[in-house]
């Protein structure tokens, strides 16, 4: 095992690594503030929650002549916020992406990747589109357009922001982000599926020695995706499959129920409150589709009742190219439902609780936008390497105990106070708090 990643080391190697970032500016520009000054300042507003942070940090370096932008986010000048844009805007978002593999790769080191590990050992990684950007006058050349039902255009951003889950953990490690582009077709099905196609393509390859489960709901549970998925990559997937999208899958499952084709199995549970029933049905070796080509999957559902009185609490089917069985259709049935943490865990975080996904930091007129949601992104992934590797970080986290108190507390030391380190930072929160530093 390797000593956990220090919040220092990582920004170091952000640093090193966005000084390769393409400069589009002429030789005889003013070249004052560095690209990795522009990537560094809006990566550092994201990590610490506040659209205001550089404006503070420009504050107290005029009366201290140091900042904490230099000394904990490594910037050897703090550039303006239009500088930021006008840097950052002819950048495409994929120079980025490299940072979200290197952070997972030291989480690998550190052993922590190890504990998501689920169903056959295998990175459940669940599957979603968000949009992040809508206005009726803002624009630019990447983004979408859609006319509401009185007819006024508006211009939006989507992604397909994959994210490592597991059932029982509160963590979520997002992957490079897929954003989706106007030559991807006009349906949200045909957009979404486009560029899932294309994020597996580019990134596969990065993480080839990762087995993968991929998880999603009825919208990528079909024959391209599914046999990309299984025969091009040797992956594993766990999608909804619903009756109204799958006909010919479900008129099999019809036959089979009238010869006792598909198995049932029933468990009473208790879920601290009340007496539930959860009944799995599930059936093997079935046409994804018609034709003498389909794709065969095995599909599996779950219905969960109350026990005295039989309502309906929860009912979703899936198909995988998982085994299923008797003993693995609870497990898998898990791992399905875990798709929903890219939502709660994910989406919701990022638009709700800090990031401010929605807030418009800068358009721009080519990538701008793209690139501040791939760094905000990476701000997140970062909050919970942090989180899983860092001692200090996590009891602080768990003291504060709620999100916004911890960001508070650090927008207003940093604000007021020069700290040489982050190890000084937490070590002044831990002292205020008299908390014992924990150690390494």
């Amino acid at each position: 095992m390797s000593k956990p990643l220090a919040l220092s080391k990582l920004i170091a190697h952000f640093r090193e690594s966005w000084q390769g970032l393409p400069d589009y500016r002429k030789a005889n520009n003013n070249t004052r503030y560095s690209i990795a000054d522009a990537g560094l300042a809006a990566f550092s507003t994201f990590f610490m929650q506040t659209p205001s942070f550089l404006a503070y940090q420009r504050t107290m370096e005029q009366s201290k002549g140091r900042s904490n932008s230099q000394s904990l986010f490594q910037l050897e000048k703090i550039p303006s916020d239009t500088q930021i844009r006008n840097l950052l805007d002819p950048i495409t978002p994929d120079y980025f992406h490299s940072e979200y593999q290197w952070v997972l790769a030291e989480l690998e080191k550190s052993g922590r990747l190890e504990d998501f590990r689920d169903h056959q050992k295998t990175l459940l990684v669940a599957l979603d589109g968000l949009t992040y950007h809508s206005s009726p006058s803002i624009h630019c050349s990447e983004c979408l357009q859609r006319q509401d039902s009185q007819g006024t255009l508006h211009y939006y951003h989507s992604a397909i922001t994959p994210v490592i889950v597991k059932p029982d953990s509160p963590h979520v490690l997002p992957l490079p982000p897929e954003l989706i582009v106007p030559q991807d077709g006009y349906e949200k099905q045909d957009c979404e599926r486009a560029a899932v196609k294309r994020w597996l393509a580019q990134h596969t390859q990065h993480d080839s020695a990762w087995t993968k489960s991929y998880l999603g709901d009825d919208l990528y549970a079909n024959q391209p995706l599914c046999q990309q998925i299984a025969e091009t990559y040797q992956q594993f997937f766990v999608f909804v499959c619903k009756p109204d999208s799958h006909a010919t899958l479900y008129q099999e499952i019809g036959l089979l129920e009238k010869v006792a084709g598909v198995t049932t199995l029933a468990q009473r549970q208790w879920n601290g409150r009340q007496a539930e029933m959860w009944t799995y049905r599930f059936a093997t070796q079935l046409p994804l589709r018609a034709g003498s080509d389909a794709l065969l999957v095995n599909w599996f559902e779950l219905t969960i009742t109350h026990a005295k009185t039989g309502a309906l609490l929860f009912r979703n089917s899936w198909i995988t190219n998982h085994l299923l069985s008797a003993q693995t259709v609870a497990p898998l049935a898990q791992v399905g439902r875990t798709r929903w943490k890219v939502e709660n865990e994910t989406i919701n975080v990022l638009k709700n609780q800090g990031y401010h996904l929605e807030h418009n930091f800068g358009h721009g007129k080519q990538h701008l936008s793209t690139v501040l949601f791939s760094l905000n992104l990476l701000a997140f992934l970062t909050h919970t390497a942090q989180h899983l590797v860092n001692a200090a970080y996590r009891l602080l986290r768990q003291t504060l105990a709620v999100r916004r108190t911890f960001f508070h507390d650090l927008k207003a030391l940093t604000r007021y106070l020069l700290f040489e380190s982050w190890e000084a930072l937490f070590a002044f929160m831990l002292d205020g708090l008299e908390l014992a530093t924990p150690p390494p």
